[in-house]
């Protein structure tokens, strides 16, 4: 599942991430990387204020983007609301085809389904992909929430064709991108999922709680290692500092140390601080990500660490100049 390192590490300009190239996966001609597009980073609940503007208040919603293939969604919260505005102010609504990879269905996960624009035009199609819960299919645990008394229409009534699939842990392929699902920690069915591409790789634990579970709260599991193993970039459930950790550890959640632990363990090149809580401003927003890239510098692993936001965009590509991937970012 996972990918081995090699030895060599290019030097990059400033705003890129340094990465290694994987072993014995040279970058071919025809890889087209991918792009990376944070639509919602916020964890809980939305949240809007002033103090918060910098980061945002969407809640979880990330998009991969490789050319010549349909997108892929890395879940339903509120920043859903805003692609679909973005897909509409480009023309692109009307016919869009997609898929979604649903880590699980709390609120702040799901919010944004039945404001996405594109599912209410016909000829829309999306495959949702989410976790097997055994006591119903996936197809009516959405229909639960997403219908009268709770809410005024139902998957079914979207324009769009909409396809569940139940899905255990395993690798299965969505185009070319071949997605790996792993159980994680968290209060409920929940997956964590890797896409890797070409000669890219990105990974998706938005919701991963180290103390959910019977083993010590710093304990990184070996299948956790292994989906994370190599990746080019890691977007991981950052939402508690260590002050909070204690009294929320039941929530679900990580603490800064611990995502940043996740990757060093898995040697990932690049790690995206996640799920932020509606607490924390952007002013302490920035101070968990400073801390977190001293934490990260003094292990000496060469791991890159930023906190994500609302709007901020990747592009992942290998290059055949140096053999490296590389991750640079945008500002939208």
């Amino acid at each position: 599942m996972g990918r081995g390192l090699g030895g060599h590490r290019s030097h990059l300009t400033p705003g890129t991430f340094a990465t290694d190239t994987h072993a014995g996966n040279v970058p071919s001609l025809m890889s087209r990387g991918m792009n990376v597009t944070f639509y919602g980073v916020r964890g809980s609940t939305p949240c809007d204020d002033p103090a918060l503007a910098r980061y945002g208040g969407n809640t979880s919603c990330v998009v991969i983007e490789i050319p010549g293939a349909d997108p892929i969604i890395l879940d339903l919260g509120t920043g859903l609301r805003t692609y679909g505005d973005s897909l509409v102010a480009s023309g692109n609504a009307a016919g869009w085809r997609g898929s979604v990879l649903l880590t699980h269905l709390h609120w702040d996960h799901v919010q944004g389904f039945p404001f996405f624009k594109p599912l209410h035009q016909l000829g829309s199609e999306v495959d949702i992909y989410g976790p097997d819960h055994g006591e119903a299919p996936l197809s009516e645990m959405v229909g639960r929430f997403m219908g009268p008394p709770y809410f005024p229409i139902t998957p079914a009534e979207l324009g769009a064709s909409v396809r569940f699939h139940d899905v255990s842990p395993g690798s299965f392929k969505i185009g070319d991108a071949v997605v790996t699902a792993l159980a994680v920690r968290h209060t409920g069915p929940t997956l964590g999922f890797r896409v890797d591409c070409d000669d890219v790789s990105v990974v998706y634990m938005p919701d991963h709680g180290p103390g959910c579970s019977s083993l010590d709260d710093d304990f990184v599991p070996q299948d956790v290692i292994d989906l994370c193993n190599g990746a080019d970039l890691l977007i991981h459930d950052a939402q508690h500092t260590l002050d909070e950790y204690p009294e929320k550890r039941h929530w679900g959640h990580s603490s800064v140390n611990y995502a940043v632990k996740v990757a060093i363990s898995g040697r990932v090149r690049s790690l995206a601080l996640f799920h932020h809580d509606p607490m924390h401003d952007d002013a302490e927003i920035d101070s968990i990500e400073q801390y977190a890239a001293e934490i990260a510098r003094s292990d000496g692993a060469g791991l890159e660490v930023f906190a994500a936001r609302d709007g901020l965009e990747l592009k992942i590509e290998p290059t055949l100049l140096d053999l490296t991937p590389q991750v640079e970012r945008a500002d939208r």
